[in-house]
């Protein structure tokens, strides 16, 4: 998942879409502005910073102006914290929820850590954005995780009471799935969509954690992901039944690996509607 295979599949695509550099950079905005339009109410919005054990992590964090409301962690793919996923945790405050989106590369440098207008056709910015990957062992994970939930719990619009859900994209899939494994009494929920790395020989794979998590789990797979991984699927169903853990695994036909984050580039409305609504249900049963 989200392996070479996928990237040269993403970029057949924007060939075919024709989309160049200027272009994307106008169709994000568009597609942001329904986003937009619909969390512009009613909400607290921040750029914060935290500190962890590495140094000083910057952030987005949105919540409803008043009360109190379950945490959600929140974890971008590959291109990390930037306008996209600003509105989507705003989508998600607005529905009353708490959502805290980091930077997962503030080791390396302040979000964004791409131009707007950057492309994933331009073998640069992918060598650029694979590097920033790399740094992202399992280990600095698992210790952000817990610098994040840390976080989230000393908040006054975060209601203890209630666990955290925590969501990824692409490489922030198996990132959620292990803060779920990091906090088992305090995540509730854990989403992974279109996720990169959850079935894999690493004694710390996504799958090898099923019985260490408490959380109801949602994993939602690209249609081409599992083209290339057909077995990922399979192994991970078995793991979470063989550790009696609840878990909801579905290839989403016709997806491309990067459906769901509205400024991609293979960005599927439909299907991204459908992953959202799978997404509020797993936290209005988990939750709230």
């Amino acid at each position: 998942m989200c392996d070479q295979d996928s990237l040269n599949d993403m970029i057949q695509q924007l060939s075919r879409r024709q989309f160049g550099a200027a272009a994307l950079g106008v169709g994000a905005a568009a597609l942001l502005a329904p986003y937009a339009q619909a969390a512009s109410s009613g909400l607290a919005e921040a750029d914060v910073v935290i500190h962890t054990p590495d140094g000083e992590a910057d952030a987005y964090f949105v919540h409803p102006k008043a009360g109190r409301h379950p945490g959600v962690l929140l974890w971008t793919d590959w291109r990390g914290l930037r306008p996209a996923f600003r509105a989507m945790a705003q989508r998600l405050a607005s529905v009353g929820y708490s959502v805290l989106v980091p930077n997962p590369y503030y080791r390396t440098r302040p979000a964004p850590v791409l131009p707007e207008s950057a492309s994933v056709a331009d073998e640069a910015t992918r060598n650029k954005l694979m590097s920033l990957m790399q740094t992202l062992t399992p280990a600095i994970q698992f210790t952000d995780a817990t610098a994040f939930v840390r976080w989230l719990d000393q908040q006054a619009s975060v209601d203890k009471a209630r666990k955290i859900g925590t969501q990824g994209y692409c490489m922030g899939g198996a990132i959620a799935l292990r803060t779920a494994a990091q906090w088992p009494d305090r995540v509730g929920a854990a989403a992974s969509f279109h996720g990169a790395g959850l079935v894999t020989e690493d004694a710390s794979s996504p799958h090898r954690l099923a019985a260490t998590l408490h959380a109801a789990v949602l994993i939602a797979i690209a249609a081409n992901d599992d083209a290339h991984e057909p077995d990922a699927k399979r192994v991970l169903a078995e793991s979470f039944a063989a550790a009696s853990r609840s878990a909801e695994i579905e290839v989403y036909p016709g997806s491309q690996h990067g459906w769901c984050p509205p400024d991609s580039p293979v960005y599927d409305a439909g299907l991204a509607e459908k992953a959202w609504l799978r997404l509020l249900a797993l936290y209005a049963a988990h939750l709230r």
